[in-house]
């Protein structure tokens, strides 16, 4: 019986996620390589976090989503699985967001972080 818990993620751009848990100071490797779980089970993953207690986080592709995958009862983050997320989704979405941008031409004018934790991007594009 599996451990492993599979949690779905809007996350869909694997370059985004690594700059993303990379802006976090979050060590992960890049796989495919083994999630280490519960008994020795071990899971598939594009990306891993190992943790110190030989339980990894990993976040695994499933044809359309990158899922976070992980032992849930060994989970030894700073902050809880909702926040780890919340905190990995922003980043996520900012990386998106400069990328697409960047591929229409436009470019971050200003850059504001809020005393709640959300960022404000203005992006501009200059026309000929």
């Amino acid at each position: 019986m599996s451990h492993f818990s599979q949690i779905k993620t809007q996350i869909r751009n694997l370059p985004a996620l690594q700059s993303a848990l990379t802006d976090l100071e979050i060590d992960w490797k890049s796989g495919p390589r083994e999630v280490r779980g519960y008994k020795g089970l071990t899971h598939t993953a594009e990306v891993v976090i190992e943790q110190d207690n030989q339980y990894d986080i990993g976040f695994a592709w499933n044809g359309q989503e990158y899922e976070l995958v992980a032992d849930l009862q060994y989970w030894k983050q700073a902050s809880n699985v909702d926040r780890f997320l919340s905190k990995v989704t922003q980043r996520y979405a900012y990386h998106t967001i400069v990328q697409e941008s960047s591929q229409k031409g436009f470019q971050i004018a200003e850059q504001q972080h809020n005393q709640d934790g959300s960022l404000r991007l203005v992006l501009q594009r200059w026309s000929a």
